[in-house]
């Protein structure tokens, strides 16, 4: 699913049950033109900035992190963590490609929790 179609998908949905989530509303309360949301929810533009993905994240109670993936783009928190150290990064990255999603979820959790 594109990013556009995934942005429509979800406000929508939150229109079903809350008619604040029209197209015009939600455009507003993020500060874009209904117009420009509306190119963007039918992909006749480019996913729109971090600072308006966030924005949306937000309005649509998504995590940002995917919504920013969905456009192609990373965060400029984990940017700058990557290019503080970016070969260890790079390396820990690549490792973990290969691994099914509940080995990722355990080593998360293990880093989180600070269990060594």
């Amino acid at each position: 699913m594109t990013y556009g179609a995934h942005v429509r998908r979800i406000r929508e949905a939150r229109r079903s049950k809350d008619r604040s989530f029209s197209l015009r509303q939600v455009a507003k309360r993020i500060g874009v033109e209904p117009a420009y949301l509306s190119k963007i929810e039918r992909g006749e533009v480019a996913p729109p900035s971090e600072v308006v993905t966030r924005k949306l994240a937000e309005e649509l109670n998504e995590d940002v992190d995917v919504l920013l993936a969905m456009s192609g783009k990373v965060s400029t928190d984990l940017r700058d963590i990557i290019l503080n150290r970016p070969a260890l990064f790079a390396d820990l990255i690549r490792q973990l490609r290969g691994l099914p999603d509940h080995a990722i979820v355990r080593i998360v959790r293990e880093v989180r929790d600070g269990e060594w």
